[in-house]
């Protein structure tokens, strides 16, 4: 799927925290200096659990901690459900943005993504490129989970 996504409706830095934002967990990847930083939470008031509607957001933070000037081409995303059923998306940059990113520099941004169950996770990439040399590199999006309150949970 390319710019079909459902994880495309994000809000800009600086926007309002959605409704049911808390202090959850977090993950963090760091590639060729690239700090990527997800928080995950559930939207309660948008999912509707006896319709199989089950809807997060996430905070996403990428840090260059890095030496060289770096920009977001595009990214892959792979979200799985707890059927084990994945969505692959593509598309160009994030919330409509090709952030450039100097050594020091951060950018920030909220997004989410729609589940026909009570859980998941995501994972994926972004393709960056080297502002000075061309080079392009892969940087890992952490994977991270998706859980809701709706969730059954087994324990042995």
């Amino acid at each position: 799927m390319k710019d079909n996504d459902p994880a495309a409706a994000g809000l800009a830095i600086g926007a309002a925290a959605p409704a049911g934002e808390t202090n959850g967990p977090s993950y963090a990847a760091v590639t060729r200096g690239i700090r990527v930083t997800v928080r995950p939470f559930f939207l309660e008031d948008q999912s509707q659990p006896e319709e199989r509607q089950f809807v997060w957001a996430y905070r996403v933070r990428i840090e260059n901690q890095g030496a060289e000037d770096v920009r977001l081409l595009r990214r892959t995303w792979h979200i799985t459900d707890s059927r084990g059923h994945t969505q692959h998306v593509e598309g160009s940059g994030v919330v409509g943005e090709q952030p450039q990113l100097r050594p020091g520099a951060a950018f920030e941004y909220i997004s989410g993504a729609p589940l026909e169950t009570p859980s998941g996770f995501m994972t994926g990439a972004y393709h960056m490129v080297s502002t000075a040399t061309g080079e392009t590199f892969d940087v890992q999006i952490p994977t991270f989970s998706l859980d809701s309150p709706h969730q059954s949970v087994i324990l042995h």
